[in-house]
């Protein structure tokens, strides 16, 4: 079975439903592969679980608010 991996930011459900529905729609248009084999997983990430230039995302977003 396909597998679509996601990561980013903490989604409500409805943003799930619709990326899942949408991934999953745009992968069997591409590939011809029926939607039931498609597995869709959503990984949310915390700003202060990722690091970009060396500090924790969450600091950047701070200085931008």
């Amino acid at each position: 079975m396909p597998v679509i991996i996601f990561e980013g930011p903490k989604l409500t459900v409805e943003q799930k439903e619709e990326l899942i529905k949408l991934f999953t729609s745009a992968a069997e248009k591409v590939t011809g592969i029926k939607r039931e084999a498609f597995i869709v997983l959503i990984k949310e990430n915390e700003p202060d679980n990722i690091g970009v230039g060396g500090e924790p995302l969450s600091k950047r977003f701070s200085r931008t608010k």
